[in-house]
């Protein structure tokens, strides 16, 4: 149930992330000192973009790049700004659910660890109480033996009898 819901709810944060980019974008293009700093960012890319373009394409790359024209300049950049700012809401939905899911493997191998010892445990108990009831089990005969009665309990000879049917097969 907690599965579904965080999935919605990461679904709900990168739909929403668009509208709160577009309205980040129109604030941007209208604070005077932030228009200005995002002009400068602005610029700063065409030139790195439009140098990269020349040497994909082959062309001269010591040509002096013209600047773009302040609106062109501020509708890139707020364009830049709405691609990060939804690109970040994604990368941190992920982020959140890589740490949801390692979380949720770290508990299940915690428990199978412990499902582990439990049986390690409990398999050292059933050996201590195999080693018990052998030791038990050679005391009753040592005082049949010690008494004449070996043949009355039958101990050895059943045993032995299992071990020469065992070996014959």
């Amino acid at each position: 149930m907690v599965l579904p819901l965080l999935k919605l709810g990461t679904l709900a944060v990168k739909t929403l992330s668009k509208p709160i980019a577009s309205r980040l974008k129109v604030q941007a293009g209208r604070h005077p000192k932030f228009r200005d700093f995002i002009v400068g960012i602005a610029q700063g890319n065409h030139r790195i973009t439009t140098q990269m373009q020349r040497r994909i394409y082959g062309h001269a790359t010591d040509v002096e790049i013209r600047p773009l024209n302040e609106e062109k300049a501020v509708q890139a950049a707020v364009d830049l700004l709405g691609e990060v700012f939804v690109f970040s809401v994604a990368v941190a939905a992920l982020i959140f659910e890589v740490q949801r899911s390692a979380r949720s493997e770290a508990k299940k191998e915690e428990l199978r660890r412990q499902e582990m010892e439990e049986l390690r445990q409990r398999d050292d108990e059933l050996a201590r109480e195999v080693e018990l009831l052998k030791s038990k089990l050679q005391e009753l005969d040592q005082l049949a033996q010690k008494r004449g009665l070996s043949g009355v309990f039958g101990f050895r000879h059943a045993h032995g009898e299992e071990s020469k049917s065992a070996a014959t097969n």
